[in-house]
């Protein structure tokens, strides 16, 4: 236990935990993937192509889906997955604590998104208010694996089959969770993912849609290219979501190794979780039972009620210490002007409200090693000490 006072701290001329910066994440393109990348080049075939069908496949596999829909980003994939699901009216519950991506391309499909609160701990979406929110007029859920730790998957499955709704899960940040020994692709109606340059496999853009319905798929296939059916026959309307094959070979480059990768993140969380269970003042996120979280994101709350200090001047003093920190998000969605006019919903929202005032990210990457994390963890005891009240 950390006995350090307000003058120890780097922050007020102390001496930090690190001389130079942990860093934050691990992220780029390794001379496999950059090859993989110049195959493609070289070849001079650069649109979709076999890559993205063979990405689409392993990718499906490691998750345990059916089948798996490369496209343009991860955007592009939830609007694919609404753009089949939902029809424009459709009332969606869907988290207030959550990357506006999964509520925004809602709004885009049309939808009348109903707001519901997380779980202070874990920060997935609650189904206990989700139930309290169906409405006659309800017709799917939408939740976010937030962090890469999974939703409490049978709760959200035996609320939509009670009441006969449709269930998308954004995984944007949770390639390769599990939960209760399967992959997060089992289930629901859709999963998207994202392969934004800092996701656990990052492609610098790239998104994927999975599915277990054929026909499902087909209709997200369409809907990806023009709603083409065969050369120049156009059955419906569509967009150009397509994934080209360069960011194809670098995604099957990147999976190849994202299981060890993925391993070495839980490796890191179970240290992680050791050290700051005993640290007063700060919380570990707590995951869902029976999930096996990604860890996309290592996520911890500051105790307001036990500290003298806000979350922004703790995460500036650990910045001083050699630990950088982000904050994911500063505003449940409620207060983004984008959604004014959902605002009257805040008042049911309270522990997203509260969870934007305490949450803070701290390093977790598959290169962080035993002795950097285990300063992160003196760094934060350092901090919490000298904040106690």
């Amino acid at each position: 236990m950390s006995t350090a006072t307000a003058s120890d701290l780097a922050i007020n001329g102390g001496s930090p935990v690190f001389e130079s910066n942990v860093p934050f994440m691990s992220v780029g393109l390794t001379k496999k993937d950059i090859a993989a990348a110049n195959e493609v080049l070289e070849s001079g075939m650069l649109r979709a192509a076999s890559k993205c069908a063979a990405l689409e496949e392993a990718f499906a596999e490691q998750s345990d889906a059916k089948f798996g829909l490369t496209c343009a980003n991860g955007t592009c994939a939830l609007q694919l997955a609404y753009g089949v699901l939902l029809e424009r009216g459709d009332e969606v519950i869907t988290p207030a604590w959550t990357y506006i991506a999964t509520v925004s391309m809602l709004v885009a499909a049309g939808a009348k998104v109903v707001f519901c609160d997380a779980i202070e701990d874990s920060y997935q979406a609650d189904p206990a208010d989700i139930e309290r929110k169906i409405t006659p007029n309800t017709k799917a859920i939408a939740v976010t694996h937030l962090y890469g730790i999974p939703v409490d998957i049978d709760a959200i499955e035996a609320i939509a089959k009670k009441h006969d709704l449709k269930v998308i899960y954004d995984s944007a940040q949770a390639h390769m969770a599990e939960y209760n020994r399967q992959g997060i692709g089992a289930f629901g109606d859709a999963c998207t993912y994202s392969f934004y340059a800092t996701k656990n496999l990052g492609t610098g853009e790239g998104g994927m849609v999975t599915v277990n319905d054929e026909n499902l798929a087909k209709q997200i296939g369409f809907l990806r290219s023009h709603g083409e059916t065969d050369k120049y026959l156009h059955e419906s309307i569509g967009f150009n979501y397509r994934m080209n094959d360069i960011t194809g070979a670098i995604g099957l480059s990147k999976l190849e190794t994202l299981k060890p990768e993925t391993d070495r993140r839980r490796e890191v969380a179970e240290l992680y979780a050791t050290r700051i269970d005993s640290i007063a003042g700060v919380h570990r996120p707590v995951p869902t039972k029976g999930s096996n979280p990604a860890w996309h994101l290592y996520t911890c709350r500051v105790d307001l009620d036990a500290l003298t200090c806000t979350r922004d001047e703790f995460c500036a003093a650990l910045n001083k210490e050699g630990v950088p920190t982000a904050v994911h998000y500063p505003k449940p969605l409620t207060e983004q002007p984008a959604f004014k006019d959902l605002a009257d919903q805040q008042s049911t929202l309270p522990v997203s409200v509260k969870l934007a005032s305490c949450v803070f990210c701290i390093p977790i990457h598959q290169n962080l090693s035993d002795e950097q994390a285990h300063g992160v963890c003196d760094a934060l005891a350092k901090v919490a000490a000298a904040f106690t009240k």
